[in-house]
């Protein structure tokens, strides 16, 4: 499609009518990838979701169990005080963007709940991969912040990174009941220091307590990779779980650079497909994140 067609396709296409014809348009290019290759090139994992596509639609997580999770069942609660929705996230307060109706945060929150399921490639935790009481984290890209919220009463303190002004607005109202143990850190995560960037080896300087990274920004993981040189030079114990489904060589090239600092990874189980990245290529699948360490 010339550019001219483009402009005019975006201009009198709806962006949801534009999305259904992408994702079958992608449909069609998966399965005729997967079906051209040896057997023996194709493993079980991507076999599973070759099964899936095959009577469903494409989704970022191609599986049964986005099935699961209805918007229609969330409850979202209206807060008059701080002119804020909320949702109840494992019994705790969950507050969203003023801006956003009730019907986007029940579309946004069972995403969350979807995310996270169980059988999920994009869980930050799992039974042997979790956080303790003695542990510090930095929770890097947090938006409305439902990972700190879910191990708040697990860990020693969290440091959240946010730079987004609307979402450090619902997340001080998230995290009001615990003023000691949560710090909102309104910058960028960045390799350079200036007035709303800043490296993690410069805000952990002097703090030294940092145990347990968690890492989700949208594609920009390279960067805050290397705002933590030090850190990872450290001889102090690490986890690290960072996201790798926003490129398409993501997964290689930061297992590659955690492995060189000592650490142990480890993909998470299953695959997403990020149809919303016009770079997508062949193989398709990308694993939702990796887990490291040392």
């Amino acid at each position: 499609m010339n550019k001219l067609l483009f402009t005019v396709y975006r201009v009198f296409v709806p962006k949801p009518f534009r999305t259904v014809i992408l994702k079958k348009s992608l449909r069609r290019k998966i399965l005729k990838y997967y079906a051209s290759l040896p057997e023996n090139e194709v493993n079980d994992e991507q076999r599973e979701i070759l099964k899936y596509l095959e009577n469903n639609q494409i989704r970022i997580f191609p599986y049964p169990f986005h099935e699961n999770y209805s918007s229609d069942k969330i409850e979202v609660v209206y807060d008059k005080e701080r002119g804020m929705r909320y949702v109840l996230h494992k019994g705790e307060r969950l507050y969203f963007r003023k801006r956003w109706n009730e019907k986007r945060i029940k579309r946004a929150y069972s995403d969350l709940l979807r995310e996270q399921d169980n059988d999920s490639p994009h869980r930050y935790l799992t039974g042997t991969f979790t956080v303790g009481e003695n542990d510090v984290i930095a929770d890097i890209g947090a938006a409305e912040g439902n990972f700190s919220l879910e191990v708040i009463d697990k860990v020693k303190k969290i440091y959240i990174f946010e730079h987004n002004k609307y979402w450090i607005e619902a997340l001080k109202s998230t995290f009001a009941p615990w003023p000691e143990k949560v710090e909102i850190i309104g910058k960028y995560v960045s390799d350079i220091n200036v007035i709303n960037h800043i490296k993690l080896d410069t805000f952990f300087e002097d703090r030294k307590d940092i145990t347990f990274l968690k890492i989700d920004v949208d594609g920009a993981e390279a960067i805050v990779l290397n705002s933590c040189k030090d850190i990872f030079k450290s001889d102090r114990p690490l986890k690290v779980v960072l996201c790798t489904y926003h490129k398409n060589n993501d997964e290689k090239v930061f297992t590659e650079l955690l492995k060189n600092q000592g650490f142990i990874v480890k993909p998470s189980k299953g695959y997403m497909i990020n149809y919303y990245d016009k770079k997508l290529e062949t193989p398709y699948f990308r694993r939702g994140l990796i887990r490291a360490e040392k």
